[in-house]
């Protein structure tokens, strides 16, 4: 296992290497050359996912729902790859810079950071933003996903690595590691020979373990509890709009709305309004005492 992500490392290095060089035009055009691969290809993405679904045994629903796509939500997936590629570079901007009394001209520059690990879970989409995300910024990536998208991860992986052949580009920008086992996992947390710098997606429990566990440079992601807050300028049609869509579109994923936070002043005009619209969607609401007492 070893020696599989020494080889993976290496490879990662050197495609970033080339990466670095490639220009923002180029880049935004492999990017919506990514967007179209994937459209054009959902029946075989699909496919994998189902092979993915077949044993989800023990598994709870919601963790099934963040597992499964459809064309919709594959047709959201190449959107969101070509709306990173309508994303200014981040890459080239100074920062800042100043002069010394010696006259020597110091500047703050934004460069690539070279090889980026991201280790996750069940969500198949994060392959392809952590991929597209990576690209844009001038980084070679390396995908450490859960068994239970393994197929899922490799096709779409495939798909962006053509691509990426297409334009002459090297493959190995974009990597998935395919050994899921536990083992290795803990070993991709300790590549710092080839890793600049590892980030952890998915349930609280895994960010720890990454975070414990890890001698690669960490960036700790959040794990959910999303708040919105609704001021008393807001248009309350809109907040209702707002809040329903946060809380009820897709309630499995770690960006669902969470907690609701109205300011005092317009508490008593719109707690029973979203109330009704939350109940009308099945969500069950926990207030505090004030909160209780406007809703009854």
């Amino acid at each position: 296992m070893t020696e599989l992500l020494n080889k993976i490392g290496q490879q990662a290095q050197i495609a970033a290497q080339t990466l670095a060089q490639v220009s923002t035009s180029t880049k935004n055009q492999v990017l919506r050359a990514m967007a179209d691969a994937l459209e054009e290809r959902t029946p075989e993405i699909l496919a994998a996912n189902q092979a993915d679904l077949a044993d989800t045994t023990g598994l709870e629903d919601k963790f099934i729902d963040r597992l499964t796509l459809t064309a919709d939500r594959l047709a959201g997936i190449a959107d969101g790859v070509r709306k990173v590629a309508n994303l200014s570079d981040p890459l080239g901007n100074i920062e800042r810079g100043w002069t010394t009394d010696s006259g020597l001209e110091i500047s703050q520059k934004r460069v690539p950071l070279g090889v980026v690990g991201i280790i996750y879970e069940a969500r198949p989409n994060v392959t392809v933003d952590s991929a597209v995300l990576c690209f844009k910024s001038g980084n070679a990536v390396i995908l450490r996903g859960g068994k239970e998208a393994l197929q899922t991860n490799i096709k779409m992986a495939v798909i962006l690595r053509e691509v990426l052949g297409a334009f002459n580009l090297p493959k190995d920008i974009v990597q998935v590691v395919a050994e899921t086992s536990h083992e290795l996992a803990q070993q991709f947390m300790r590549l710092n020979e080839y890793i600049d710098v590892l980030i952890p997606r998915g349930s609280a429990r895994l960010i720890q373990t990454v975070v414990a566990h890890a001698t690669v440079p960490v960036i700790e992601t959040g794990a959910g509890n999303c708040h919105i807050y609704v001021d008393e300028t807001a248009d309350l049609q809109m907040a209702t709009d707002i809040v329903i869509n946060a809380k009820t579109q897709r309630p499995s994923v770690c960006n669902a709305t969470e907690k609701l936070l109205v300011n005092a002043t317009i508490a008593p005009d719109f707690l029973p309004q979203i109330a009704q619209a939350l109940s009308s969607s099945h969500v069950e609401i926990r207030g505090d005492e004030q909160t209780c007492q406007i809703l009854g």
